[in-house]
């Protein structure tokens, strides 16, 4: 069992080598897929229905993860704009309060 995982770990670091991932990089994808799945059986478990919230527009849950993770992206340029790249953690900690508001405002 082991040697097949070390031959796929293998094989991927060979497939996608010219990318030049990060283990950052590949934490924020698997945080994204791990989100989607969640959605995803949210969406099954409990079927999506929209409302009208402080834009006055109906949205649903995938509507405000779309403008949270959107969002998301401005304040970490904006951040990196104003103050560097230095302290990220505090961009994703206002991107994560926004994301709450967005969730249970919008």
């Amino acid at each position: 069992m082991a040697d097949w995982f070390a031959r796929t770990v293998d094989w991927f670091a060979q497939t996608f080598a010219w990318m030049a991932w990060t283990w950052q990089t590949g934490l924020f994808f698997f945080v994204l897929f791990c989100t989607l799945v969640v959605m995803t059986v949210l969406a099954v478990r409990y079927p999506e229905v929209e409302r009208s919230g402080a834009l006055r527009i109906a949205t649903t849950r995938g509507d405000r993860l779309f403008l949270s993770l959107l969002s998301a992206a401005i304040i970490h340029i904006l951040w990196i704009a104003a103050l560097g790249a230095s302290g990220l953690w505090g961009a994703t900690l206002v991107s994560l309060v926004w994301a709450f508001g967005v969730f249970r405002y919008v």
